[in-house]
């Protein structure tokens, strides 16, 4: 069975990093490894697009040149002979030219999306071509013959699983292949991107499709942690954690996982293991079905939340008006987070502003609305059953100093969710960490 290994942007940042990649590579068991852009190199390339969007194609070329040089630098620091330097040198070259060829015509926001593959592709090549003049054997496969979207820009699942195998048959002499994370093909043949969790659900999916052993994220930090690092002084990472933990904290706010990441695992039962790549002989921490112990393990934050508070005479005892509500936002696509009922008031977050005119607008046709901005959800999280007493009690007495715009709780036994002005999160933080984790 295959293990999955998925290389962040800072894991493959340097002619280093990327060298120090092959000690973490498990050799003894087949082995996919799923890479990001250089660290940077998406950025960079997104100052590129915006420049041939505007049309300033003097602008474009500088930014387009100073990459190039950026990656011209890292051939003599990884490759050894002359020969592989004048490959390598060509390799970029021509990724360059074909960047630069878009500053001829009109831009498109299809050729944007040709321009942002360029990070991966380069990495994945890169980082094969090291392999091989090391003298190691490996398979380059491109994403783009298997990662798909369908026509609502989620993974065609089926047309992966067929496709993925389809190119792993096609080296069945190779134990080690390495494929670029992010980026795909939609559902007219066009380069795309998976958008939401880039890199990691590409790494989720492969699992999934090639029902992996296990799959494993390597980044910056050593796992998950009990609470923002970048916050409060004192935290921890969690050892374990059950799929639903680990999708609720990453949903509301813990930025090492996206939330769509653990879905493709989840259904097939695939442990994922978070690792750090500065220090590998840390534990991390490991997702699993695996039930983990009663109590509570982390909290997170989600900014950027908007509370709406909708009020009406009509919702006593009315039926279908709630029905009503929701079926605005779904004419919108803007998914509602928390959500809290009384019998004349509903009050909602969302955390996309997009259409939140036209959404009030509507609203206001049949209830008085109250908007706030700048609100931050706070989530526990752990194994928190409904039939045992105090964690309320130990989530509120913590936040006793802190006003609460709202409490969610019930609709899962993993969460509890409040919703606090983001002028309180650090506080609220602080103060969480030290009344349930005492620090």
């Amino acid at each position: 069975m295959f293990i999955i290994q998925k290389f962040g942007g800072t894991s493959v940042g340097t002619a280093q990093r990327l060298k120090d990649i092959v000690q973490l590579i498990d050799s003894t068991t087949p082995t996919i490894v799923v890479l990001s852009a250089m660290s940077g190199t998406t950025n960079a390339l997104v100052e590129i697009a915006n420049a041939l969007y505007e049309r300033e194609i003097n602008v474009a070329n500088k930014l387009i040149d100073a990459l190039n040089e950026k990656y011209l630098q890292i051939i003599p620091e990884l490759f050894i002979t002359e020969e592989w330097n004048l490959k390598i040198n060509e390799l970029i070259n021509s990724h360059f030219n074909y960047i630069r060829s878009f500053t001829l015509d009109i831009f498109t926001a299809n050729e944007e999306k040709a321009i942002l593959a360029q990070g991966e592709l380069l990495s994945t090549a890169l980082f094969h071509y090291f392999l091989t003049e090391s003298g190691i054997h490996s398979a380059l496969i491109s994403a783009l013959n298997f990662m798909r979207i369908d026509s609502n820009e989620e993974p065609d699942f089926e047309y992966i699983e067929t496709n993925c195998k389809a190119e792993i048959n096609k080296h069945t002499a190779q134990n080690l292949y390495i494929t670029q994370g992010y980026i795909c093909r939609n559902a007219f043949g066009e380069i795309d991107n998976l958008k939401r969790g880039g890199s990691d659900y590409t790494a989720s999916l492969i699992g999934a499709a090639l029902q992996s052993s296990e799959i494993q994220i390597w980044t910056d930090i050593d796992g998950m942690h009990n609470n923002d690092p970048r916050i409060v002084n004192k935290t921890h990472p969690i050892e374990s954690l059950s799929f639903e933990e680990a999708a609720e904290l990453a949903y509301f706010g813990a930025k090492i996982l996206h939330p769509t990441c653990i879905l493709p695992a989840q259904k097939r039962n695939i442990p994922v293991r978070l690792k750090n790549t500065m220090q590998p002989n840390a534990n991390g921490t490991l997702i699993s079905n695996l039930q983990t112990d009663e109590g509570i393990k982390a909290v997170a934050a989600k900014d950027g939340i908007t509370a709406i508070t909708i009020k009406s005479g009509r919702m006593l005892l009315a039926h279908g008006f709630l029905r009503s509500v929701f079926e605005i936002f779904e004419r919108y696509k803007t998914p509602i987070d928390l959500i809290t009922t009384s019998e004349v008031a509903v009050s909602l977050t969302i955390d996309n502003n997009l259409y939140l005119n036209e959404i009030t607008a509507e609203i206001k046709q049949i209830a008085s609305v109250e908007i706030d901005i700048n609100q931050t959800i706070i989530c526990i999280v752990g194994q928190l059953p409904k039939s045992k007493p105090g964690y309320i009690f130990k989530i509120i007495e913590s936040l006793k100093d802190i006003p609460l715009r709202m409490v969610s709780y019930g609709g899962s036994t993993n969460n509890v969710s409040v919703l606090v002005n983001n002028e309180f999160k650090r506080q609220a933080l602080q103060a969480l960490n030290k009344g349930l984790f005492n620090y």
